[in-house]
């Protein structure tokens, strides 16, 4: 597999001009942005023209976006299973087949064109649910992170940063041993699942993160290891939790009581957790996300795309979890689209309009979808965050119309991932002018990818 050239990942010095910005609370014209180290250094207002040299930005610019949830691999699912009806169960069953003819380099190259696509949607950190671990059968790789490696590879390719979310997953159900699918993904315990994830490195653009798969994938008595695995490291800790009607009955007749109370019962929960989807929620399950500070991650165009319900996030916002948005299977990759769906859909749930503003929608999609992938600080466009910038077209058939200070409303409400010109990670510009500065053609690298796998 290909990997970057070291000296491409130098520290940038530079400077870039915007004609709008948006800074946390509103959209300010004329803003100057000074990079070094590859951190914002100092911003600049009330500059009517660009200063010698800068690098001008046409449009809105918006802390770079975070993608909080993703299953690279699921990216060759798309449309291929739009075919016929069924359920989240049905679909299921597709993905196992794609998983199951990955290899390392067939990865990489699938999730190299996938994190290129997130680029281009202005996406410049990435949180990766990954569980693929070893060969078809369970045999591990005679390098047993060879897979998580080479979602690491392609990210640094892709020129975005990635939180590789090593998962957790031994079970099929709860008592039941893994399905010949699922022998790939499980270690057979958390204690050597913790051995190989030990052996996984960060670095600038990587940091290293812990998931559990789901209260049905990993033993109750196993849900404290991989718990304290991420304490120790001070890292991320993700759970797919609630997402399926039938995993709560599940758990119930298993435990007697919700995935969100064995949680909690086994020390999951906390702020550097974070519960994904979290969409068949009792009340007290929503106090205790909201009360131990517990993230919520939706992901409202897979939740809509595999019909598993809309998730009661206002309710858990005002408890106290902080929201962030994920594509995780990639139906589409629009961060955009994530964002109003989020609102959209409490509307048609409630019958009553506008439950988050169009500020509270980009912090969801921004600074809180970093905090959730163990970057705090970033997603902000303020002296010290990380220089990963997003721009807007304010002049598409989508955003062309609005004055300038209802530019936010514009991106949100009606703003694609087409729409993006620029993406900058660590001051170096990764999209310029809607195209990848180092995958020249990104769609053809997407079909190559998917076609491999589909024979």
């Amino acid at each position: 597999m290909q990997l970057t050239n070291r000296a491409e990942s130098a520290p940038v010095t530079a400077t870039y001009w915007m004609d709008h910005a948006w800074l946390g609370t509103h959209v300010e014209p004329g803003v100057t942005l000074d990079v070094a180290g590859g951190r914002v250094a100092a911003i600049r207002t009330g500059e009517e023209t660009p200063p010698p040299g800068a690098t001008v930005l046409r449009g809105l610019t918006l802390p770079g976006l975070a993608n909080a949830h993703s299953h690279a691999f699921h990216r060759a699912l798309r449309s291929t299973v739009q075919v016929g009806s069924g359920t989240f169960w049905t679909w299921r069953e597709v993905m196992y087949q794609v998983a199951s003819r990955l290899t390392p380099d067939t990865y990489y190259e699938l999730a190299r064109a996938t994190y290129a696509e997130m680029a281009l949607a202005g996406i410049t950190s990435v949180g990766e649910f990954h569980y693929l671990h070893h060969a078809p059968g369970g045999t591990p790789y005679a390098n047993p992170n060879a897979m998580g490696e080479a979602l690491i590879a392609a990210a640094a390719e892709a020129g975005i940063r990635i939180t590789l979310l090593d998962t957790a997953y031994l079970a099929a159900g709860f008592g039941e041993r893994p399905n010949r699918h699922q022998l790939r993904f499980s270690d057979t315990t958390a204690e050597a699942w913790a051995e190989r994830a030990s052996l996984l490195k960060g670095d600038d653009h990587t940091l290293i993160g812990a998931a559990i798969h789901s209260v049905r994938a990993v033993p109750a008595d196993q849900l404290a290891t991989v718990a304290r695995w991420a304490e120790e490291r001070d890292a991320p800790l993700h759970v797919h939790l609630s997402e399926q009607i039938a995993e709560n009955e599940a758990c119930q007749a298993a435990h007697g009581r919700t995935p969100t109370r064995l949680l909690a019962d086994h020390g999951v929960l906390g702020p550097r957790t974070t519960g994904v989807h979290n969409t068949h929620l009792t009340r007290e399950d929503i106090a205790l996300l909201g009360s131990t500070t517990t993230g919520t991650c939706m992901c409202p165009t897979t939740e809509r795309d595999l019909a598993d319900g809309i998730g009661p996030a206002v309710a858990l916002q005002q408890a106290g979890s902080p929201l962030s948005l994920g594509s995780d299977s990639h139906a589409v990759i629009d961060l955009f689209e994530e964002a109003r769906a989020m609102e959209l859909n409490e509307r048609l749930r409630t019958h009553v309009r506008g439950h988050w503003t169009a500020a509270a929608l980009l912090r969801a999609a921004s600074a809180d979808g970093h905090a959730a992938l163990g970057r705090p600080g970033a997603g902000v466009l303020e002296p010290g965050a990380p220089a990963d910038l997003t721009t807007v077209a304010l002049d598409s058939v989508r955003t062309a119309g609005p004055v300038p200070r209802l530019a936010a409303e514009a991106a949100v409400f009606a703003a694609s991932a087409a729409d993006v010109r620029h993406t900058v990670v660590a001051g170096r510009h990764i999209v310029r002018d809607g195209r990848h500065t180092r995958i020249q053609d990104v769609p053809r690298a997407l079909a190559t990818a998917v076609a491999a796998l589909h024979g």
